[in-house]
């Protein structure tokens, strides 16, 4: 029985969702999506999101679940895939964390948990943001949370705004929350597995060959559809890179090529992030593609770094 996570993790196109499914047919699991944009519906094509013929029959959870006009967080990402991990475990299964948002792998791994708002406290903090600006605000905020003002520039909305309802609704700031959550012990015991090219080059490559294949596939369509079914700019899930530069394209901002040519460049600058995030991070093990990709090899590699850690 499996006592922990298994993650599999990298920059975008590195083939997570194909290591993912070999290894959960290898090993008896199921995977957890950990991308913060397939959880919406009917964003499949500018997500990657696996298709029923690549998951083998493998459940995927957290894929194509949210309604594309809600807003999501973290907080609930936790709530959420924290029960079907637990399931997943009871049932003597191992569950798989796949994906590329670090930040919902971290908060999951370790348990954070998030400070309850208040949505009337909110929108009274909104609307004095809005009426006194940020510079107000944030000073506000820098007389109880100094370390976390420091963080945050006036014009960041919605970090300032949520800082202070955290404090005026619990008395306590979130710095405070951080670092509980730094010092509990890890909610779950896990083994990281990133993958990358060995050479930069051959990751580029790898993301403009997929830019262009989205939009053989239909993205435009897929945007089009979305915007059609009233989700607008100000949803977060629009502004998932793909979704934003083609919908500035439908409206008539640039070309359809220029969209492309952004989408791979913001895609290109996400990758870098993504991979600076992950070095950062001495407990991650690295399996580095050459020129092509094998998967046999990097079964084999994930296996052995399983086993050594003693989930299995």
């Amino acid at each position: 029985m499996a006592k922990g996570i298994l993650v599999v993790t990298g920059p975008t196109a590195t083939g997570k969702t194909a290591l993912g499914v070999r290894l959960a047919k290898l090993l008896d699991g199921e995977v957890i999506s950990a991308d913060a944009m397939q959880l919406y519906r009917g964003m499949v094509i500018g997500t990657a999101a696996p298709a029923p013929e690549e998951t083998e029959g493998i459940p995927h959870h957290l894929v194509g679940t949210v309604d594309p006009r809600e807003s999501y967080s973290v907080g609930r990402y936790v709530i959420e895939a924290s029960a079907i991990a637990d399931d997943i475990l009871r049932r003597g299964k191992l569950p798989l964390l796949v994906g590329g948002t670090n930040l919902y792998i971290e908060a999951l791994l370790r348990g954070t948990a998030f400070a309850a708002g208040d949505p009337a406290v909110r929108r009274h903090l909104e609307a004095e943001y809005d009426a006194d600006g940020g510079a107000a605000l944030l000073e506000k905020l820098r007389a109880v949370d100094p370390e976390r003002a420091a963080k945050l520039h006036r014009n960041d909305r919605k970090r300032i705004v949520r800082a202070m309802e955290i404090f005026e609704v619990t008395g306590k700031t979130i710095t405070a929350f951080d670092e509980e959550s730094r010092a509990a012990p890890p909610r779950y015991p896990s083994c990281t597995v990133a993958l990358s090219f060995e050479d930069r080059a051959l990751l580029y490559r790898r993301i403009d060959e997929r830019v262009e294949r989205m939009f053989g596939l239909g993205l435009a369509e897929e945007v089009r559809s979305l915007l059609a079914a009233g989700v607008t700019e100000a949803d977060t899930a629009m502004q998932a890179i793909g979704y934003k530069e083609t919908a500035a394209a439908l409206r008539g901002e640039y070309s359809l090529e220029e969209a492309m040519e952004r989408i791979c460049l913001a895609s290109r600058r996400y990758a870098k992030r993504q991979l600076s995030w992950l070095r950062g991070k001495p407990e991650v093990h690295w399996h580095l593609w050459k020129k092509e990709t094998n998967y046999q090899e990097a079964c084999l590699f994930s296996t052995r770094i399983l086993e050594n850690s003693g989930i299995l």
